[in-house]
């Protein structure tokens, strides 16, 4: 019997034209994206169709947009009578869609909270330049060291644990420089700098927490119809306390995705399925446990083909 887990993409899987084909197809997609435009107060829809791009990488705007995709889709599973999972997880973002998908919080409330998380990075980078550069071909361990050597009263750090060959750092742009430069030295591979410039999952968004979790006591949460994978504590929470808490520290703390997708692969998953608009968790996760079959749910095709498997 095939055990499902359902993994939601985070920022930098967003691009113009996402779910085009889904959206002219099925109106529960469409509506999705209505009901999230009315809610920002701009027409979503057409940002993900036309752009400019330079919008759709506002980090306020892209947090929405790609929580709207994965709903979208999720919707649209829900109503073709797709397999439930057994269970979920996002990366970082991805774990707000999660949560939407395991009923703890309101789609409504979240569009509107992931804006306001989105908003609150924005604004600490107006004061304190930041940014966030991929590591590969480096082990956690030399990385980790190299921070450590170059931080130089500064903030730098491993912010996204995403494959055994592949760690994101974060936190002041002069020391993220500094320590992309002796991470090259040491032998790595290759450093890309993230499209995003804020530097997520590091102590500088230790603030924006704080400001974060005012928010999150307002919104109504409850217990998780379908156990979601926590990013911080790589931990599956029911008290409502616990998962607001996670949500909190998952500011400035890294993303554990080595040991998600080894928790997933532990719980007897058989199949994970990607929902959103693009691959790049699928990419990732074959590279952590390659004995899982991994299916990437972007367009018409392979929306259709993953039904028919999984009814």
């Amino acid at each position: 019997m095939t055990e499902l887990a359902f993994v939601f993409p985070g920022q930098g899987s967003q691009h113009i034209g996402m779910l085009k084909d889904i959206i002219k197809k099925y109106s529960i997609a469409k509506e999705t994206f209505q009901e999230a435009s009315y809610i920002l107060g701009y027409d979503l829809l057409k940002l993900i169709n036309q752009g400019p791009i330079e919008d759709l990488n506002d980090t306020c705007k892209t947090q929405p947009a790609i929580l709207a995709a994965s709903i979208a889709i999720y919707r649209i599973w829900q109503q073709k009578g797709g397999s439930l999972p057994k269970l979920m997880a996002g990366h970082s973002l991805g774990e707000y869609s999660a949560l939407v998908c395991a009923d703890v919080i309101k789609f409504t409330d979240t569009v509107k909270l992931v804006e306001f998380r989105g908003k609150l990075m924005q604004q600490l980078v107006q004061k304190r330049k930041g940014a966030m550069k991929a590591i590969i071909g480096l082990d956690a361990i030399t990385i980790q060291r190299i921070c450590k050597e170059n931080r130089k009263n500064q903030i730098v750090s491993i912010a996204n644990f995403n494959s055994p060959d592949q760690f994101v750092i974060a936190g002041d742009k002069k020391a993220v420089d500094r320590t992309s430069i002796a991470c090259k030295l040491a032998g790595a591979k290759q450093i890309i700098p993230l499209i995003i410039t804020i530097p997520a999952h590091c102590l500088l968004m230790k603030s924006a927490a704080s400001k974060l979790a005012i928010k999150l006591k307002k919104i109504k949460f409850k217990i998780p119809s379908i156990p979601v994978i926590n990013n911080v504590d790589v931990q599956i929470e029911y008290d409502e306390n616990a998962i607001r808490n996670a949500l909190i520290r998952q500011m400035y703390s890294p993303v554990r995705w080595i040991e998600i997708i080894k928790l997933i692969a532990k719980k007897g998953i058989t199949k994970i399925l990607e929902i959103g608009p693009s691959r790049v968790l699928s990419n990732l996760s074959k590279r952590i446990a390659d004995n899982l079959t991994y299916v990437a749910i972007n367009n018409i095709d392979s929306l259709l083909i993953a039904l028919e498997k999984n009814k």
